[in-house]
């Protein structure tokens, strides 16, 4: 890899706060196209806009998905952004390539039967790991934060009354979320249960480290299968589909669900908008003259 695209990397790190496991997706991907810019006798950040051009032609025909293809040119484009910004090119030879076109697809969620039967089989369970089980249910699905944010809660941001929750999302950046009545208590009584005084709220078997995603996943499969749900269904990320989706099955606006999960465009929260089809169905059969009148 050259020092311009470490630069990149080193950058994103630093500005962006860009996770470990994106840096490695970045990585890998600036490592394929070095390797293939290399068969026409040029560095990544020399090349020219035909070898861009052949190198996102090839996946198709390469068998890759059009979402590696659009995840690549994506790295690809805020490299060399990078690159015209610090003065190492004089131009941004992406900006003529065409996005690969994305095939439509729905978020997945559960049912609010679904949730209820999580909740009921995590109350369910005995000593600590219920107390586990129940705080990370509730809070996840009264919160919609992901995996991540939740691990990362500091035991203090529990205390007192608080009404809200400040998180850390990604890329460093901070949003506030109302925490229920329910999630606040089942917080307090695994707090309650958990003899360490580790500043985590999740803390793991080395009380100065948050619990794992491995012993977090494991804990939640187990939950579902309790529950008589498909654990290979059930996930973190599904659980923060659930609270978007129900949010607007129940009256929620974008603009604020946008706010609660922390997106930074408003266009990825629209994927949710699938929910809203019934809703409205039901609101003109209600509300619409000519409906009434049948």
């Amino acid at each position: 890899m050259d020092r311009h695209s470490e630069a990149f990397l080193e950058m994103i790190a630093a500005e962006r706060g860009a996770a470990r496991n994106t840096l490695l997706a970045y990585r890998r991907d600036l490592d394929d196209f070095a390797a293939f810019a290399a068969t026409r006798g040029q560095g990544a950040s020399q090349a020219d806009a035909e070898t861009l051009r052949l190198y996102m032609a090839g996946h198709a025909p390469a068998g890759l998905k059009a979402r590696t293809a659009a995840r690549r040119l994506s790295a690809l484009r805020q490299f060399h952004r990078f690159l015209l910004r610090e003065g190492v090119r004089a131009d941004d030879p992406t900006s003529l390539l065409d996005s690969p076109t994305l095939p439509g697809t729905l978020p997945k969620y559960l049912t609010e039967q679904e949730v209820d039967a999580l909740l009921t089989a995590a109350e369910q369970r005995p000593g600590r790991t219920g107390a586990v089980a129940m705080a990370v249910l509730e809070i996840l699905y009264s919160s919609g934060m992901r995996v991540s944010e939740l691990l990362a809660l500091p035991r203090a941001a529990l205390s007192g009354d608080a009404q809200l929750l400040l998180i850390k999302g990604k890329g460093g950046k901070e949003r506030m979320v109302p925490l229920s009545d329910r999630a606040r208590a089942a917080a307090m009584r695994l707090i309650e249960a958990t003899d360490t005084q580790s500043r985590f709220l999740f803390p793991g078997r080395d009380p100065k480290a948050p619990l794992t995603r491995q012993s977090f996943f494991l804990l939640l499969k187990q939950v579902a299968l309790a529950a008589n749900l498909d654990p290979a269904r059930v996930s973190p990320h599904l659980l923060r589909h659930s609270f978007a989706s129900h949010m607007l099955a129940h009256g929620a606006d974008l603009r604020s669900l946008q706010m609660l999960l922390g997106h930074a465009d408003i266009s990825t929260t629209q994927i949710y908008t699938h929910v809203m089809g019934e809703r409205l169905r039901r609101l003109v059969e209600q509300h619409h003259p000519l409906a009434r009148a049948i």
